[in-house]
């Protein structure tokens, strides 16, 4: 069969894009791996041994399915690359299965992210009924748009490659490019008013905490977290958006493997960076923390002597009339808190 120039052409740019996946969901997957071995003595230490919370829960969740999601990313790219494996309808219906999966780890994100924000707001509920409506229309929205998707995405591959020789599915994002970019879009619209409440709330918390000249407390950790994370999940998603839309030629199609990779690793690791800044605060209450080597302010250690405290000690003095006892009372100060075994303690006096 004799193809013109402009096929052939067609034809080789398409081969090429479609080598891309192919490389690089390995990355990603070397990366995320990386990633869990270079963190994971800070997981023993910090996180498994936590009681069963919702935050253990979620970061165990976020960690371990980014992985697994990973690992599908590279199967299904290089299984799909094979032509004995890849026919036309399998590639329609792996376009929305490669969403969903994805959309889960985004959603559980979100979640999580929701939940930050509701204390951050002193667990407000108009706050949480108002992110709460945004992220159901996000999810509606993303749902509706994924399906006429689907219904058109044999027409947009066949339009462009059904008379060249491709193997596995064709690198093809164009043609329906709004229904592509709206779900990316509604959710960093979503993204982006999470992130202005953090600002907000870590405006007045830094000019509160600069006039009081104090240092920063674990609540200023949480809201620098935050807005760390919003600028680089924005960004993230923007970029996702440009390559899925396929409107800007230079950036070509990925795959979602970079971008599964980095929402998982930066979750997680603002997770892991509140909890240990949580475990050596100097701020303590209850939580069922089974970790007893250090503090956290999920857990109050057993013995504790804050900045200043009046501790007693008894003296007995004989005389040539008897014996009395005097109490005296001395102030100890300290620029910290101190783990001090008053067992012990007691047992000198």
């Amino acid at each position: 069969m004799q193809h013109s120039q402009e096929e052939i052409a067609r034809f080789t740019t398409l081969y090429t894009l479609s080598l891309i996946p192919l490389r690089v969901v390995l990355a990603s997957m070397t990366w995320v791996i990386y990633d869990y071995f270079s963190t994971l003595e800070d997981e023993v230490r910090y996180i498994w041994s936590q009681n069963r919370c919702l935050g253990k829960i979620s970061y165990l969740f976020i960690r371990y399915y980014t992985i697994l999601l990973l690992v599908f990313d590279v199967i299904q790219i290089h299984t799909m690359s094979k032509p004995s494996v890849a026919t036309r309808a399998l590639c329609v219906a792996m376009d929305p299965t490669v969403r969903i999966v994805g959309a889960v780890s985004l959603w559980a994100i979100e979640v999580v992210m929701q939940i930050r924000v509701y204390a951050l707001f002193n667990c407000s509920r108009k706050v949480a009924i108002f992110n709460g409506v945004l992220f159901g229309m996000s999810v509606a929205a993303f749902l509706g748009l994924l399906m006429r998707n689907t219904m058109v995405r044999a027409q947009v591959i066949d339009s462009v490659a059904s008379d060249l020789p491709l193997y596995g599915c064709p690198p093809i994002n164009g043609g329906v490019a709004w229904a592509i970019w709206l779900p990316a879009v509604i959710a960093t619209s979503f993204e982006l008013v999470i992130f202005g409440f953090v600002l907000y709330k870590s405006t007045r918390s830094l000019t509160f905490t600069l006039r009081l000249k104090k240092r920063w407390s674990l609540m200023d950790i949480i809201i620098q977290d935050n807005m760390l994370y919003y600028i680089g999940i924005t960004a993230v998603l923007l970029f996702n958006a440009v390559m899925a839309s396929g409107a800007y030629t230079l950036i070509p199609w990925f795959s979602y493997g970079p971008f599964h990779a980095a929402m998982g690793m930066m979750t997680t690791r603002m997770l892991m960076h509140v909890r240990k800044a949580a475990v050596k605060s100097v701020v303590f209450a209850d939580s069922g923390d089974a970790n007893t080597a250090e503090s956290s302010y999920f857990e109050a250690p057993r013995f504790v002597v804050p900045e200043t405290v009046e501790t007693s000690s008894l003296h007995s003095v004989s005389s040539a009339g008897g014996s009395s006892t005097i109490v005296s009372t001395a102030t100890v100060s300290s620029s910290n808190w101190h783990d001090v075994d008053l067992e012990r303690n007691a047992g000198a006096t």
